[in-house]
């Protein structure tokens, strides 16, 4: 049994859209959403069963035909209005990011501009639905292909990006003709409401596009459901591990992003104060929630180590750490949950135990008016090595491990041994090492004198190894090819009098 509601009045607990109407679904079980900041409950999730999936999955396949029969063009119209209307209502979406996630208005306004890049690239997306011909593969044969949409897909989002980890999935497959359900996290799921309703009154018909909430039974359904055709995942690695094996054993095609371990080496000729900066924003931006961050230094020689490690630490320890919803001077937010908190605390407490360094401890930081928020300020943890745990463990928190090594050689060694394989980055004036490094790590982005390597919406995101599950990524032409499949057309082409089939003149 449901209950009418609107998006925007029935955040608690947060409704779901099923083709183009909303509803408050009454579900034995919920789950809290919380201001990260204060600790202030602010919605509830309703926890889907089974029988929900079905409708919101039904409402996604019933759409699809006529959707798929749209004309690209006018698909590309839908998006091109809901870019319009992205824009009209960016700083709305920023508040309510840094509310529910707890990152700053920069960070917040930075989440929304990456997804925006991708609905603007999925606008042009007729170019690329474009197949390929070759006449006369044989005497008097023609072949042709097209690409052609897979029906209904989904997405499940983790809950570090609320806005660009949705919109990294939901406008390609939109603009190929897909039908979508969302399924956010139910950590951050106001954002997505919000993105919804904007959809919606760009003109999205109704069906197209549908948001269902839960947890493992929601996701469990989504992935054994017969009329779901494809699976956009992004989380931990060992559930992308589950959401891929899961999902291809139903016959689903499955993109399954996980998580990393990401080395960023500085080596003695680098411009110091540049490799500063940008480990300062990779290690700590976003408080450090997010599968590009720059977790760990790898400083090859002491003149390095000398030239880069104090500085760091002396800028690291002046972060301002606070309510990103209410004070503007602050530079880093908390951490997404109080649970989540203290497994990163934890994880310190490892490194320590391990007989590692602890030269800036982010632990015990306070915030003016927030006792219940869930902080950690910036840590550094030096002369990591390469058996600790913390060495290869995800902390996903704002948490830098250094490494000393005394070459490059023996450096990307240690490096290559991580199961991980999403990015890699480092700090040099030279072109030997640089060419060296970029070739031999085993990452699938890698920067040169860039702390943060993640692609632009016409490049895929890269993922290899233990982050990566599947065959083609998200974003850029892969992420096409992924929402569509290709039909190959061969025709032969008869002369007058050879039959009395259609012929060419």
């Amino acid at each position: 049994m449901t209950k009418t509601a609107t998006a925007s009045t029935a955040l608690t607990p947060c409704p779901i859209l099923i083709g183009d109407s909303w509803s408050v679904p009454d579900t034995p079980e919920t789950s809290p959403v919380l201001n990260p900041s204060t600790g202030e409950l602010i919605a509830r999730v309703p926890m889907c069963d089974e029988a929900i999936v079905d409708d919101v999955v039904q409402s996604a396949h019933a759409a699809f035909e006529d959707w798929m029969e749209t004309p690209p063009i006018e698909r590309a119209r839908v998006l091109f209005r809901y870019k319009a209307l992205l824009d009209a209502n960016f700083e709305e979406l920023a508040v309510l990011i840094t509310r529910e996630h707890g990152k700053t208005l920069t960070e917040a306004r930075g989440d929304i501009l990456r997804g925006l890049e991708v609905v603007e690239y999925a606008c042009g997306n007729t170019e690329l639905l474009k197949g390929e011909s070759l006449e006369n593969i044989a005497r008097g044969i023609d072949c042709h292909s097209v690409r052609q949409p897979l029906g209904v897909c989904v997405g499940i989002c983790p809950y570090n990006f609320p806005a660009l980890v949705p919109m990294w999935m939901f406008p390609m497959a939109l603009s190929c003709g897909n039908t979508f359900v969302l399924k956010p996290s139910e950590k951050v799921p106001l954002t997505s409401i919000r993105l919804m309703e904007l959809l919606q009154e760009a003109g999205l018909p109704p069906g197209v596009m549908n948001i269902v909430h839960g947890g493992k039974p929601c996701v469990d359904a989504l992935l054994t459901h017969p009329l779901v055709k494809a699976i956009s995942f992004v989380g931990q690695s060992q559930v992308a591990k589950y959401i891929f094996e899961t999902g291809t054993s139903h016959g689903k095609r499955v993109q399954a992003a996980g998580g990393a371990k990401n080395f960023v080496f500085v080596m003695p000729d680098a411009e110091m104060d540049k490799a500063v900066d940008g480990m300062k924003d990779g290690a700590f931006g976003c408080a450090g929630q997010r599968c590009m961050a720059a977790s760990t230094a790898v400083v090859v020689g002491e003149q390095a180590a000398d030239a880069f490690i104090p500085p760091l630490t002396e800028s690291a320890a002046a972060i301002r750490v606070g309510a990103c919803d209410r004070d503007p001077e602050a530079r880093m937010g908390a951490l997404i949950t109080r649970a989540h908190l203290e497994r990163v605390e934890s994880l310190i407490e490892m490194g320590s135990q391990e007989g590692a360094d602890i030269r800036l401890d982010g632990r015990g930081v306070k915030v003016d008016g927030c006792p219940d928020g869930f902080y950690l300020g910036p840590t550094i943890i030096d002369h990591v090595q390469d058996q600790m745990k913390i060495c290869h463990e995800e902390t996903f928190g704002p948490v830098l491990n250094i490494m000393r090594f005394n070459d490059l050689d023996e450096a990307i060694e240690i490096a290559n041994r991580q199961s991980y394989g999403n990015g890699a980055c480092i700090y040099t004036s030279s072109g030997k090492a640089a060419r060296e490094f970029s070739h031999r790590i085993k990452a699938g982005m890698v920067g040169i004198n860039v702390g943060v390597p993640a692609p632009l919406a016409y490049f895929p995101f890269s993922g290899w190894d233990y982050s990566f599950f599947g065959d083609l990524h998200v974003q850029g032409r892969e992420g096409m090819q992924f929402y569509t499949r290709a039909k190959i057309v061969t025709s032969r082409w008869f002369r007058p009098g050879e039959g009395d089939i259609w012929h060419k003149d």
